[in-house]
């Protein structure tokens, strides 16, 4: 980042975590947790609640979809990935509870998704942010995300099942090919050079591999795969779990986990936060695929987050990284 760059970063920080008042930080922190009521092979409720999402405090537009305030220069600011949790929760009580306001809820985030599908430079359909943004390098609006395709299909898909509203399902057919193009073609999948296949989060140069956002990104492919049964989406998941399971060694610190492959001589440490995300990712991740390394690395690195003595050695090592990169 430029020194200017740098500067706009910290006000944005500072002021979300300092001053009174809502940030978008009062959506993104709720707390995680497995959803007990999803069944795989099943498009139920979605693998993780999103309740305390559904009742999102912030503000919202006169169609009653959340906005979130990024303070700073960006301001309040529509958020794709926001949009599509802030419907998954809902969905999941509606699921729960037969709540006609739940319904209405988490059909005007549809709604919004299927309107907002916009065409790339590439030609493909994504869901944009229309601000900047300050990352490692200056994400320009408008910028789309693997993330954000994802839990967009994870909610069309849900929405479709419970209306039979074919435009729900036609829209996530058309989002759901940013995962099968590379990044350099305007979607949002890398393979690298070893063969794995990865959804990036944010699209930069070289690619950080942003672990949560792959795996939420992971569960998008899973559903589309569960709504259709196409071999390209069953093809797709079957790589984005091998390249996980795989890959987590590299996101291991041996006292807590990595957020992000940020080519740093310091790893990027997960917050607490996300390291108890990465922890629920990695337990919904087994009981989707069966597959025993999840279990393994989540047992790991709870036992991580149990220990005083890793917790305290990761917090430190966090701050000096943004400290040193950020």
């Amino acid at each position: 980042m430029t020194v200017q760059q740098r500067a706009n970063y910290y006000r944005r920080i500072f002021a979300a975590y300092l001053t009174p008042g809502k940030s978008h930080l009062t959506f993104w922190y709720d707390e995680p947790r497995v959803n007990e009521n999803f069944r795989p092979d099943e498009l139920g409720e979605y693998y993780m609640p999103f309740s305390g999402k559904a009742d999102y405090s912030g503000e919202y537009d006169h169609a009653g979809i959340p906005l979130l305030n990024y303070r700073g220069k960006i301001g309040l600011q529509y958020n794709p990935i926001a949009i599509a949790q802030y419907g998954l929760g809902n969905y999941n009580l509606y699921r729960r509870t037969g709540d006609a306001g739940r319904r209405r809820k988490f059909t005007a985030a549809a709604d919004w998704l299927v309107s907002n599908l916009e065409q790339g430079p590439a030609g493909l359909r994504v869901w944009n942010h229309h601000f900047d943004f300050e990352y490692r390098d200056l994400l320009r609006a408008p910028w789309h995300s693997a993330l954000a395709q994802g839990q967009g299909i994870s909610l069309l898909v849900r929405a479709y099942a419970d209306t039979e509203n074919a435009e729900y399902l036609d829209t996530a057919g058309l989002a759901f090919q940013a995962f099968l193009n590379g990044v350099d073609s305007g979607g949002v999948t890398y393979v690298d050079d070893g063969g794995h296949t990865w959804f990036e989060e944010y699209i930069v140069s070289p690619p950080t591999h942003i672990l949560n956002g792959f795996i939420w990104a992971t569960w998008g492919v899973y559903d589309y795969l569960l709504a259709t049964r196409e071999s390209a989406a069953q093809k797709l998941f079957h790589n984005a779990v091998a390249t996980i399971a795989a890959n987590l060694p590299r996101y291991d610190a041996g006292f807590w986990s990595i957020y992000e492959q940020s080519g740093t001589r310091l790893s990027m440490l997960a917050s607490p936060f996300y390291h108890r995300l990465h922890i629920v990712q990695l337990q919904i991740m087994h009981r989707l695929t069966g597959e025993d390394t999840f279990r393994e690395f989540a047992l790991t690195w709870d036992a991580y987050r149990r220990s005083f003595i890793k917790r305290s050695v990761a917090l430190p090592y966090k701050a000096l990284f943004k400290l040193l990169y950020y």
